[in-house]
């Protein structure tokens, strides 16, 4: 196959970002919906998703196996990995952020906000100071598809940061339809949080937003629109070392260079929901997509924060 099979390209910035050899291949198949994958470099896996399943698997970078990581997992959706190399998990129907400690006992790091249950966090990072940011709209609460179907305590979808001195949760965006993927740049300066509130309705936002952080790492403000989705919704998404932006789409992964362009896409037979950068150098793209988790080989490596 070509790489015009594999590779879109719109600005002439994306012609040196792969090799036009490097096929997407497909690690993995037989999920409903996978989402969230985290790389584990020490162990050289990744973690992921599969949300109505109410399980999450591990792919062995090593051998090619492929296992059950935890089930019942209380529909984890996004996850990440902190500076200690733990699990951080965003769970529907638990409707909390918890962290998987190095021993396999499991914490809870958030589930409450002025005395009120969250909705269903989605997506979550962490940032070098240790606090944990994580997005919470509804969708684990609409529906028993996945989690469990459920009113809305706080009756709007929120951001969220963690202290990590206090523990204390703070909402620091309140004006998103449906908040979703997250993710910051390279230097912190800013935070990047995609909306796909179009699911709720079809004059709602299908967009990524960036907002400017500031009090030393604690507020954000601003917020304009960084990038409009042009095939079906941006959900998760990653940077590389240069911080270019790679989001999942409805036709597979955009990447968007840090000025707003979009600049290329990678190809994928089903609608992407997040993708994680991987490998020893961090330049396999590894990428959730409904029933499967695929990978690609490419000439840029993931920043080194995620």
């Amino acid at each position: 196959m070509a790489a015009a099979d594999y590779y879109e390209i719109l600005d002439p910035r994306f012609a040196r970002l792969f090799n036009g050899g490097a096929q997407v291949e497909k690690l993995f198949t037989g999920c409903r919906w996978a989402e969230g994958p985290a790389w584990f470099a020490a162990g050289r896996y990744v973690v992921w998703s599969d949300i109505p399943n109410n399980r999450m698997l591990r792919y062995d970078e090593t051998d090619g196996s492929v296992s059950v990581f935890r089930q019942p997992s209380s529909n984890s959706n996004g996850n990440t990995v902190d500076r200690q190399g733990r699990l951080v998990t965003c769970e529907h129907s638990g409707r909390r952020v918890s962290r998987t400690e190095h021993d396999g006992s499991v914490t809870t790091i958030a589930d409450k906000w002025k005395g009120k249950r969250l909705n269903s966090p989605n997506d979550v990072v962490v940032r070098s100071d240790g606090s944990i940011w994580f997005t919470d709209p509804s969708y684990g609460i609409d529906t028993d598809y996945e989690g469990d179907k459920a009113e809305s305590e706080i009756g709007a979808c929120y951001v969220y940061r963690v202290d990590p001195g206090t523990g204390e949760v703070e909402a620091v965006v309140t004006d998103m339809v449906r908040p979703n993927g997250l993710a910051f740049s390279l230097d912190e300066s800013l935070l990047y949080v995609a909306d796909t509130g179009r699911t709720h309705g079809a004059g709602n936002p299908a967009h990524i937003r960036v907002f400017d952080v500031g009090e030393g790492g604690k507020k954000v403000s601003g917020g304009k629109v960084f990038a409009d989705c042009t095939a079906g919704l941006f959900d998760g998404f990653r940077l590389d070392d240069a911080g270019r932006v790679w989001t999942s789409a409805a036709d597979g992964i955009h990447c968007y260079d840090p000025d707003g362009t979009l600049i290329g896409k990678v190809k994928v037979p089903e609608v992407t929901a997040n993708c994680v950068f991987g490998g020893a150098k961090r330049n396999c793209l590894y990428i959730a997509g409904t029933t499967s988790l695929y990978m690609v080989r490419l000439m840029v490596n993931g920043a080194k924060t995620y």
